[in-house]
């Protein structure tokens, strides 16, 4: 900024200059210069200080920040109510079927016939496979023509049951009663002539003799006799095994279920107990979970448990039903079984995630919506003299659409229900509904 040399001019100029003069005789002094060029140095920084406005203007300035406070929020309130919540055990397991049976064929011989395959739905004692039965029906006709010859020796008709036996009527038993009959006559005679001299030493010592081996075989035909009447019992219980057997060609369903593995096919021969098919039984499922020691304790028979499914959205139910007598050594778990109803989908082998409750107890819980989390800590913003409070909780299970407080808060309280950027201390107006 340039300044006019009238302005610079010196004091006395002004009266020492008369007309018809040159101004060049009244030159300004080199200090006066140097003060004018500072002045316009310094001057403009020194305007604009604090210092340099003045008190009016800043009386008026600050009353204007004072009426730039911020409106009250609306806010509503939810209360602080209790839950009811469960203590479960959260653990991996395996759907397993109730029963899994390997059928096999009781006795050797040729498939004749399968009527199942793979995925066949069976019932209990229905027909699974048919043996050749030929060889077992000639063992029938062999063992009950070894049974008619036994109760011939003993003279019982060919067919009839077994009744009791008299064994004095069997006739190797009269046979030997009237040998003994004869031989005891024998004796008295041979006594009484003996007596009267008639007859020698000899000949009635061989008359006491003869009665004595009649009195024998009276026994030994009683002993065959029950020897005969045994061996009828054994052709009677051979006729059944022979029997047995030829029912046992048709092989049966154990179980109720589905055919899991067909393992033979028609024609083939099989020896005894060979697998034939397999079937499981998949309704109920039977659930097996490993419980970890430290959790064991608080599990009880009849508990409830609840199954999910991966890529099923829907939850499984059942309750505790068998429990190991003693916790596995090595991996320092107890097992545990529980009995799952099946709609039809669900199949064996499935790895499955298991709820089971071990307890449950009213708690205080708030709605998801009021919680806020910010740099790892959990808050709730309450209301106190009309502005907004901040209060650290700890937060537990959720529950729908609530979640449960497990230190912070008490029941009865009441939090704002949407906080959203509420902060600490912010003015805040509480409004009914949301």
């Amino acid at each position: 900024m340039w300044i006019a040399p009238s302005s610079l001019r010196h004091p006395r100029a002004a009266t020492c200059c008369t007309p018809g003069r040159s101004p060049r005789q009244f030159r300004v002094p080199w200090t006066v210069w140097i003060a004018c060029l500072a002045v316009l140095l310094l001057g403009p920084g020194c305007g604009k200080g604090d210092s340099a406005r003045p008190e009016g203007a800043k009386a008026e300035s600050g009353g204007k920040a004072d009426k730039a406070a911020p409106d009250a929020k609306e806010v509503t309130l939810a209360p602080v109510t209790e839950l009811v919540v469960e203590q479960t055990i959260d653990i991996s397991g395996t759907l397993d079927a109730d029963e899994q049976v390997t059928v096999g064929a009781k006795l050797p011989g040729r498939v004749a016939s399968l009527a199942v395959d793979l995925a066949s739905p069976v019932q209990r004692d229905q027909v699974i496979a048919q043996l050749e039965t030929r060889d077992y029906e000639l063992r029938i006709e062999q063992a009950a023509a070894a049974l008619a010859q036994s109760r011939a020796q003993l003279g019982l008709p060919q067919d009839g049951p077994d009744t009791e036996l008299d064994v004095e009527n069997t006739a190797i038993v009269r046979e030997a009663l009237a040998t003994l009959k004869e031989a005891q006559a024998n004796q008295v005679r041979a006594r009484n002539l003996a007596q009267e001299g008639l007859m020698s030493g000899m000949d009635r010592d061989a008359a006491e003799a003869a009665a004595v081996r009649a009195e024998t075989a009276v026994q030994s035909a009683r002993e065959e006799v029950r020897i005969r009447e045994a061996a009828v019992r054994q052709r009677r219980s051979e006729l059944r095994m022979a029997r047995q057997q030829l029912a046992d060609a048709v092989v049966r369903s154990p179980i109720d279920g589905v055919v899991q593995a067909r393992r033979a096919s028609v024609g083939q021969y099989l020896a005894a107990g060979a697998p034939i098919v397999e079937i499981v039984r998949i309704d109920p499922l039977r659930l097996r979970v490993a419980v970890p020691e430290t959790d064991a304790a608080g599990v009880r028979a009849g508990q409830q448990v609840r199954v999910t499914v991966p890529g099923d959205s829907a939850v499984y139910a059942g309750t505790v039903t068998r429990l190991a007598p003693a916790l596995d050594q090595q991996s320092r778990t107890l097992l545990v079984e529980s009995d799952i109803k099946n709609p039809g989908h669900l199949r064996p082998g499935s790895l499955v995630s298991a709820q089971i409750v071990v307890n449950s107890k009213p708690a205080p819980s708030v709605p998801a919506s009021a919680i806020v989390r910010f740099a790892g800590l959990t808050k709730v913003i309450t209301v106190e003299n009309g502005k907004a409070k901040e209060k650290q909780v700890a937060t537990g299970r959720a529950a729908g659409d609530r979640i449960e407080i497990v230190s912070g808060l008490a029941a009865g309280e009441s939090v704002v229900a949407k906080p959203g950027s509420l902060q600490q201390g912010q003015p805040v107006r509480v409004v009914e509904g949301g």
